[in-house]
């Protein structure tokens, strides 16, 4: 195929991938929706029935089959649309890495030299780190908030981001650059799992704490794992997710600017911002390693991460002037 031709692919995979991840994030957010609607039945309020003096008996066998009956389908259902989910995900992700590796080969290099490649080769960062750890790690209860990341990511770099395939500058002609990036989108896709992971752990916690008051808590959380282990899964994460980080910003990437400027560090707005996001992450694992922080405190620590991140994966590149700045907008 020609560079044209594979331009044109890529152009239609991309955009086929995240209409994909969409109706992946419709069935996952039905997984979640047949929860929601479901009490569990042990706080199910007894069902009694008043006998002619006015004496109340309870109501044996009056409706409880039916409920039961319920409660089964609707986990079933939920059970379904989350194996539905996880399935379109993996075809978007087929198609997300066919759309990358065209657009790479159209353009004769790695497919990040603008915002446009960026967005899509670090939301496949995420897709990968998802699907890598889906079996092992028993994460399909983060199906929702993976797949409404990368739909986002995608929709806007398609709408908002597209520029054709072209060359690099001279600066980014380095096989440090990919080592570097590389590196940077793995840990940014450990990021984002651990910040959704983060922000499900505050949401878990707060239901189980209100269901010890007595109030239930709905079926879609109960099928989701302890806030204890959401808390141990987020940790594991950020701590694979830290020492990429590190050897991405604070090695390969100085190597690089080193040899594309003629100096390791100059504190350009994305290598400070990069610095803070290690910073904040660093200050995460110490907390938890040697103060004990556990539960929300750390939680809280871990979005700001990411929110440090995010700004530092988009923000800088739009609305910050340095030597990072290729938007390409």
């Amino acid at each position: 195929m020609n560079p044209a031709t594979l331009a044109s692919l890529s152009n239609l995979l991309i955009p086929t991938a995240t209409i994909i991840y969409a109706l992946a994030m419709l069935a996952h957010t039905a997984e979640w929706a047949t929860g929601l609607r479901v009490v569990h039945k042990e706080h199910a309020k007894p069902k009694v029935l008043v006998a002619s003096d006015g004496a109340e008996v309870p109501a044996q066998g009056v409706d409880e089959s039916s409920e039961a009956a319920e409660e089964d389908g609707s986990s079933l259902r939920g059970e379904q649309a989350g194996r539905i989910g996880v399935l379109l995900t993996v075809l978007a992700f087929v198609l997300h890495l066919g759309g990358v590796l065209t657009r790479g080969l159209a353009a004769g290099r790695v497919p990040w030299g603008n915002m446009y490649e960026f967005s899509i080769t670090a939301s496949l960062a995420v897709a990968i780190v998802y699907l890598a750890l889906l079996k092992r790690q028993r994460l399909q209860w983060l199906g929702l908030g993976v797949t409404f990341v990368i739909t986002a990511a995608l929709g806007i770099a398609v709408l908002a981001f597209y520029v054709p395939a072209g060359d690099l500058l001279p600066a980014l002609h380095s096989y440090w650059l990919v080592i570097h990036v590389s590196a940077a989108a793995i840990a940014g896709g450990g990021f984002t799992l651990g910040g959704l992971a983060s922000i499900l752990y505050l949401i878990k916690s707060r239901a189980e704490a209100r269901d010890l008051d007595g109030k239930p808590m709905p079926a879609a959380l109960r099928r989701v794992p302890s806030a204890a282990r959401i808390d141990a899964v987020a940790y594991k994460v950020h701590a694979f997710s830290l020492p990429v980080w590190t050897f991405a910003v604070l090695v390969a990437g100085p190597i690089w600017a080193y040899y594309a400027w003629g100096r390791a560090w100059g504190w350009d707005p994305k290598e400070v911002w990069s610095l803070i996001t290690w910073v904040v992450y660093a200050s995460y694992l110490h907390a938890r390693a040697t103060a004990g922080w556990r539960g929300r405190r750390a939680a809280w620590v871990a979005i700001a991460g990411w929110c440090v991140f995010l700004f530092n994966f988009v923000g800088v590149n739009l609305l910050l002037s340095g030597f990072h700045a290729y938007s390409g907008l």
